[in-house]
């Protein structure tokens, strides 16, 4: 089975900076690229199996995201999440989501509807099959999925654009709270399901209430499995 973050390319170099940077990106979510490792063109152009012209652009790219920076004398560099970006980040999403959410329930389409059930029984079957690593993209795309459904573009994108790093914090407590936020994503998709939109935020409310006190029970330090 290909790993999970390898972008399909064919023939060397033509992958498109935007596919290897999501390949780049989701390893570094995996933690296959740690917190301070370095990230040179040669070794990720060998690993990634493209030219170094895309890799150069897609590091751009991770650097803007605030997934890398760039060090004197030390190149790109895998940034480590400080607790302080993390607890800002986990703020504004508890606010913006909910508000998504009530909105899904009033405005979601079935194919929205039918999309969420996928992709909660593609988390179930990950969690019975051992594949932990697949939970944080699963994650990111159920509440782009909700965001989407809640008919306002803006308030997409706004989630969608923090959900990369957002999948990042949780990394480390997704695979171990794996089977109770799987199930609140049930709960929640109950609850668009049922149009109530009163509901549909309070569960959200809940799901990222406890996810943010996990985050903050975590053990620290290096023993913390992000894989």
């Amino acid at each position: 089975m290909e790993r999970a973050g390898a972008p399909q390319a064919g023939p060397r170099g033509r992958i498109s900076p935007q596919a290897l940077c999501r390949a780049i990106r989701e390893d570094v979510i995996r933690g296959v690229h740690r917190p301070g490792s370095r990230l040179t063109e040669e070794s990720m152009a060998a690993r990634y199996g493209v030219s170094r012209v895309p890799v150069r652009e897609a590091l751009r790219a991770l650097e803007a995201e605030g997934f890398v920076r760039s060090r004197p004398y030390a190149g790109i560099v895998v940034v480590e999440l400080d607790d302080a970006e993390a607890e800002d980040l986990l703020e504004v999403r508890a606010l913006l989501e909910p508000l998504g959410a009530g909105r899904a329930a009033l405005r979601r389409t079935p194919e929205q509807l039918g999309r969420l059930k996928e992709l909660v029984s593609l988390g179930r079957a990950a969690i019975e099959d051992g594949r932990l690593d697949e939970l944080a993209r699963l994650n990111s795309r159920f509440h782009e999925v909700i965001a989407a459904a809640s008919g306002s573009r803006t308030l997409s994108r706004l989630v969608t654009q923090l959900s990369q790093k957002i999948a990042w914090v949780y990394s480390v407590d997704l695979p171990r709270r794996a089977q109770d936020s799987w199930r609140e994503h049930e709960e929640i998709v109950a609850a668009v399901e049922q149009g109530d939109p009163e509901a549909a935020r309070a569960v959200v409310a809940r799901h990222i209430a406890a996810a943010r006190s996990a985050y903050r029970r975590r053990a620290p330090g290096p023993a913390d499995d992000r894989s």
